[in-house]
């Protein structure tokens, strides 16, 4: 890896116009997507929509965002999984409360795409992207795994995830929407049965995440890395155009460090950093980059 020297924080003259014209030349495109992407689209970790679905437990431990949340160690399974249940079925089978994704997707439709996102919530998939052009290398919020884990298979987990939150007092209303009748108060524990175990080794269950050493990468997961190394021999001497959008520095020898190495080596390559406030490339590929500050989202519009 380059000792890469860093730019000025500031926007390419013309972003804009630069952009979709490298788009239009482009023969291939790479998105690589972070955190910032879903918050654009509405999925907030604090605030009313944290207030909104777990006021409960606020109160109770006195933490502020559902981040710390998931992170509590909770006396027992079944208040653990009446936490987890309502965090997964709102930010992985809820529509995004912004198109954001779709106009992502409607921007890069028509090219040869490929996605590496370090995201778990499955937007690119609900958008409409092509489930074998994406790779996602953090995990998903959809799937359970061994919690030792003593076996490398992943499990999906909608049907038991809506038992447990119906089983708290939601409603699943007819467009996936959760909702507490008027004058409820949810349920902090889900039901002893529905606390689930591994069906090898009966240890809980936990999530596919890559939190520590735990993290499984089932064949799912090492068919799309695969793919996506595929993706990047075939296109390596044509005009591509790497998109990082919206990506921080919490991972950042995944998407960011792996684009601007690319990009430095490959003749033909574009990058763009598409960030709020934090949009800027190595002087080492300055002049091959695109670089534009603000919220993906109207970034994406003006596109």
């Amino acid at each position: 890896m380059y000792g890469w020297r860093a730019s000025k924080t500031e926007d390419t003259p013309n972003g804009i116009e630069r952009l979709r014209d490298s788009l239009d030349k482009a023969d291939a495109v790479v998105i690589g997507a972070g955190a910032g992407l879903s918050a654009s689209a509405g999925f907030i970790y604090t605030g009313g929509r944290f207030d909104r679905y777990f006021h409960d437990f606020a109160k109770k431990y006195h933490f502020k965002d559902m981040y710390s949340g998931g992170f509590y160690p909770y006396d027992t399974l079944e208040e653990h999984w009446a936490y987890w249940s309502r965090y997964i079925y709102i930010n992985r089978y809820m529509e995004a409360p912004k198109p954001v994704y779709h106009k992502l997707y409607d921007l890069v439709k028509d090219k040869d795409y490929f996605v590496l996102t370090t995201n778990v919530d499955h937007c690119f998939q609900k958008a409409g992207f092509d489930k074998y052009r994406l790779f996602y290398t953090q995990g998903d919020y959809g799937l359970f795994q061994c919690s030792r884990p003593c076996h490398p298979n992943t499990y999906d987990n909608e049907a038991i995830i809506r038992k447990m939150v119906e089983a708290q007092g939601y409603i699943i209303d007819t467009d996936g929407t959760l909702i507490l009748p008027d004058g409820v108060s949810p349920k902090m524990i889900v039901p002893p049965h529905l606390v689930p175990h591994c069906p090898k080794c009966k240890r809980p269950m936990s999530m596919n995440l890559r939190a520590d050493h735990t993290f499984v990468e089932d064949e799912g997961w090492r068919l799309a890395s695969e793919r996506y190394a595929q993706f990047i021999r075939r296109h390596q001497n044509m005009k591509m155009l790497f998109l990082e959008a919206a990506v921080g520095f919490n991972t950042p020898t995944i998407v960011k460090y792996s684009f601007w190495h690319m990009t430095h080596e490959w003749k033909d390559a574009v990058y763009v950093c598409l960030n709020y406030g934090e949009a800027y490339a190595p002087e080492e590929i300055e002049k091959k980059s695109i670089c534009i500050n603000g919220d993906i989202g109207e970034i994406l519009y003006q596109l």
